[in-house]
């Protein structure tokens, strides 16, 4: 179960939404898409058509011969101040290849969805079939969901109730903005909601659906409009990987020279750990994403050195110290001998 922060505006969780669906198209899984704001099929129809390798590498050639014109003006500036900065890394991953890369910039040809199986839950069609409902007081809107998730996960033979099937298949689920209004939850309205557990009994029943079926599901929720942070403890205790996107957007961070290469910060809050009780913190503490022409990438925040005069060559000590602290977070400088001001 992945669980997204959405950013203030939902730009950007709604860009890793369709690429986890675009994933599944192309690796043949089927799809389950559920939405209460923008009808299922419009969102399969805007997921991103896949790159090829050779693509993908012309793509970042182009964009890196771009950047390395910019490294060089500055080059010279910084030689003698961060000469003893250690290199970093921009990518967090490994140089192994896992998964496929998209081009944001186009639209998925049909051909690519003929080969698998689509299901929809469109609440506003559900709700016009169904009379309203409300199963161990929980919304009746996720109770209806629940249903149609559970009916997909047994006749289509998710569950593994048929051994005969040769051929084992894997199912994604895709949620989109649950816990808001459109949901008919009242968590992002309310700092006393009045089913106030209702989105906590849907992901208890819902992970136990996963946890015994051949499927993984993500659910993007509007996390900054809930002030109960109680409600946050438990969704987060009930997910398996939780991620959160800070937007810049709209911001002071928007304006911040520092962050001129940058669209916002991901912040990995929670990582799956087998065979334990609890769950891994991520490491990589320091991450940053940014959407090129094509490319939605996430990169390790590098902040642009301070180019001012008014720094001494006294500090140049300070500086080589203070960097050895630069691989457990940007903010971990401050704990050096002087305070930086970035």
């Amino acid at each position: 179960l992945v669980f997204t922060e959405e950013d203030t505006y939902g730009l950007y969780s709604n860009l890793l939404f369709k690429y986890f669906l675009a994933e599944g198209v192309v690796c043949g899984h089927d799809l389950c898409v559920a939405s209460a704001k923008e009808h299922p099929d419009n969102i399969l129809k805007e997921l991103p058509a896949p790159l090829l390798d050779d693509t993908y590498r012309n793509e970042v050639g182009e964009e890196a011969t771009s950047v390395k014109s910019e490294d060089f003006q500055d080059s010279m500036k910084i030689a003698w101040r961060y000469q003893n900065l250690p290199k970093m890394e921009a990518s967090p991953t490994s140089s192994t290849k896992f998964g496929h890369y998209y081009d944001i910039s186009k639209r998925m040809s049909p051909e690519l969805f003929q080969s698998i199986k689509r299901h929809s839950f469109y609440l506003h069609e559900e709700s016009s079939l169904e009379p309203k409902m409300k199963t161990c007081n929980m919304n009746s809107a996720y109770a209806r969901l629940l249903q149609s998730i559970q009916r997909i996960i047994y006749q289509e033979g998710f569950d593994g109730s048929d051994p005969q099937k040769k051929q084992k298949n894997i199912l994604r689920i895709g949620i989109q903005s649950l816990g808001s209004m459109l949901w008919g939850d009242d968590i992002c309205s309310s700092d006393t909601p009045e089913d106030i557990h209702s989105l906590t009994k849907f992901l208890y029943v819902l992970r136990g659906l996963l946890r015994k079926s051949l499927s993984a599901c993500i659910i993007t929720v509007p996390a900054h409009l809930i002030q109960n942070k109680a409600i946050m403890e438990r969704v987060t205790n009930l997910s398996d990987i939780v991620v959160g996107l800070e937007s810049f957007i709209g911001s002071e961070r928007e304006t911040n020279p520092l962050y001129k290469d940058y669209h916002g910060l991901v912040h990995v809050h929670q990582i799956p750990r087998l065979n334990s009780l609890i769950c891994d913190v991520s490491d990589t503490k320091d991450l940053a994403f940014r959407l090129k022409r094509k490319l939605f990438t996430i990169e390790r925040l590098h902040l642009p050195p301070d180019l001012s005069d008014t720094v001494s060559r006294a500090s140049k000590q300070d500086l080589a110290e203070s960097a050895k602290l630069l691989s457990s977070g940007c903010g971990a400088m401050a704990i050096g001998k002087r305070h930086l001001d970035f």
